[in-house]
Order: C-alpha cells, then sequence, then structure tokens
C-alpha cells in the first residue's frame, strides 16, 4: 500500500474542515430554498474540487493512489443514491418545512460523516488485524447487491427504524417544528421538536448505508485516509443534489440496477483479493491461491462509470418513453 505523505493528509485533512465550516456558515446566515441553477453550480464546485484533489494525489503521491481516489469517490457517490431516496422520504414523512431543510441535511451529513470515521478507522484496524475479514466483506456485498434488486420500490411505507420509534415513546416530542430549534415550549411545558427525531433518523439510516459503501470502498484501497476522504468528497455535495434532482430521483429507475451491479462487482473483487492472499489454515493449507486475480484500480474505475452511465441512460430512456406522473395539483384539477 502507498504512504501518502504527511503533510498532504494533514494538509487535506485542514482544508477540508474549512470547506465544511464555509458550508455550514453559508447555509446558516442564509437559510432557504436553492434554486435549480444554484444547486447545479454548487453541485459541480464540489465535483470540481474532488477533481483537484485527484489532481493534487496523483502529484504528490502518484497514480495508483489517485486513482484509487477516483474509483472510491466515484463508488461512494453512486450509493450515496440510495442516501438521497431516503432523504426524501424522510423530509417528506416528518413534513419538515422546505426552508430549513438546507440546514437539516447539513447537519444530518455532519453527523454521517463522523459516523462514518468512527466506521472507517474500526475497518481499518480490523483490516489489519484480519486480513480475511475480506471475505465477509465480499460475501456480505454480493448479498447486499441480491437484495437490492430484489426489493420493492415502496420507500412510501417505510417504517421508523427502532431508535426512531423508542424515542417516540420515551421522550415528549412536539408535533411542530420551531425552526431549527431542537427544544420549545407549549402551553408552558418544554417538548423536543421533530427536528430531533429527524436527525436522528438520517444519521442512523446513513450508518446503514456505510454498512455497505465502507466495505465497498475497501475493495478499492485499504487506505484509510483515501476512505475517508473519498466520502467526505461525496457527502459535501449531496445536500446540493438533493435538491437538484428533486422528484428526479423517483424515475430513475435503473440506477438501482447499477448500483446493485457495482456492490455485486466489488464483492468478487474483495473475494478474489482475499483469495490471493489467503492466510486462513483450512484453506489450500493457509497458502495464497495462485489462481485468483487481483483486478486492478483501472478496471474498478472503468466498471464504476460504466455501470452507472448504462443505468442512468437506460432510466432517461424510459422516462422519454412514458408520460411523466401528475402532480396532487393536475390531479385535483382532472378530478374537479
Amino acid at each position: 500500500m502507498t504512504e501518502l505523505p504527511v503533510v498532504f493528509e494533514v494538509g487535506s485533512i485542514i482544508a477540508l474542515v474549512a470547506i465544511l465550516l464555509a458550508d455550514l456558515l453559508i447555509v446558516a446566515r442564509r437559510p432557504h430554498v436553492p434554486t435549480l441553477k444554484e444547486s447545479g453550480i454548487w453541485v459541480g464546485v464540489y465535483v470540481g474540487l474532488a477533481l483537484v484533489f485527484a489532481v493534487a494525489m496523483l502529484v504528490f503521491a502518484g497514480g495508483e493512489p489517485a486513482g484509487q481516489f477516483l474509483a472510491g469517490w466515484l463508488t461512494e457517490y453512486s450509493l450515496s443514491i440510495d442516501n438521497l431516496f431516503v432523504f426524501v422520504i424522510i423530509m417528506a414523512r416528518f413534513s419538515v418545512p422546505k426552508k430549513i431543510q438546507q440546514e437539516v441535511l447539513m447537519l444530518g451529513i455532519i453527523i454521517a460523516l463522523v459516523l462514518r470515521g468512527i466506521f472507517i478507522l474500526v475497518g481499518a484496524q480490523l483490516i489489519e488485524d484480519f486480513s480475511w475479514i475480506f471475505y465477509i466483506f465480499g460475501a456480505w456485498l454480493v448479498w447486499t447487491a441480491i437484495q437490492q434488486l430484489r426489493d420493492d420500490d415502496d420507500g412510501d411505507e417505510q417504517k421508523d427504524s427502532f431508535i426512531v420509534r423508542t424515542l417516540r415513546r420515551r421522550v415528549r416530542i412536539s408535533d411542530t417544528f420551531d425552526g431549527m430549534k431542537l427544544r420549545t415550549t407549549h402551553d408552558g411545558v418544554r417538548h423536543f421538536t421533530p427536528l430531533l427525531v429527524v436527525l436522528i433518523a438520517i444519521g442512523t439510516t446513513d450508518l446503514l448505508f456505510a454498512l455497505d459503501s465502507i466495505p465497498a470502498i475497501f475493495g478499492i484501497t485499504q487506505s484509510a485516509f483515501i476512505v475517508f476522504t473519498a466520502n467526505v468528497f461525496a457527502l459535501m455535495g449531496l445536500r446540493q443534489l438533493y435538491f437538484l434532482l428533486g422528484g428526479l430521483l423517483e424515475r430513475l429507475v435503473y440506477l438501482k440496477c447499477g448500483i446493485a451491479f457495482i456492490l455485486a462487482f466489488i464483492g468478487v473483487k474483495l473475494v478474489l483479493h482475499a483469495l490471493h492472499g489467503n492466510e486462513l489454515p483450512f484453506l489450500n493449507g493457509g497458502e495464497h491461491i495462485a489462481w485468483a486475480p487481483e483486478i486492478p484500480t483501472w478496471v474498478s474505475l472503468v466498471v464504476i462509470v460504466v455501470a452507472m452511465a448504462v443505468s442512468t441512460l437506460a432510466s432517461l430512456a424510459k422516462m422519454r418513453r412514458e408520460p411523466a406522473p401528475a402532480s396532487g395539483d393536475e390531479q385535483a384539477r382532472t378530478t374537479d
């Protein structure tokens, strides 16, 4: 595994923290519903920053780490589409006012980054101490890919998580939001606002998605730094992507197939990697298995790009063949 210069790693972390703080400050000072143009510009900015970072990594550390970052970032970015589906559901289920949705998403993403950072450290340590963990990661990703294809698209009927249900039973929660306040007063009694439930729902849901995405990116690189920075860049633009895509997400029906293919591919890659460096005594006498190939980073990069491009284009082609579903207002006018 290529060692990255310490100065580059420290400087990168400082720069990323500064960007996140600046973004948080902008959102806090200007709470509003972003336009499509504004969202598109910001998505472009964050994608541009990720590409600049890849070039910087190429200069300071070489082609292999840069390629691993690009493949990892694209993997996390594609898998984050599932997060967007869930964000849409959570916002609708809890009737989050549009004016505060930017701030809610920003706080949710920060919570997700902290939880994922812990998850990445644990995963990196497991890989260092127990190389056979790749067998488990690989099998988990293949199983997840199969489940991704089998699950029905019934997101509107999804139930609250166990943590949210427990919170509702144990804590006094008001029925309405009070801006971005976590606590409010009704009839002289202090209540938590639904914002607390929404933030917990977003944070815990993202952690569940990390069970898939973190093992997937460890199938591309074993560098905890690359894994973390790829996650940061993927999540940073997620808020703007939420407003940019909006209802379009529900109509990109084949994206789940592309995501499932990526998960299955990386799962197989992880198993092959584990076989190539096998240390299990009951398998081939603890010796590595010569026929198991090591799939290079550039192949992973091509597979990820092609899978997402094909699934997106197929979804867009289907959208053109089928009429757009009528909105609530149009349905009401038709009924009248």
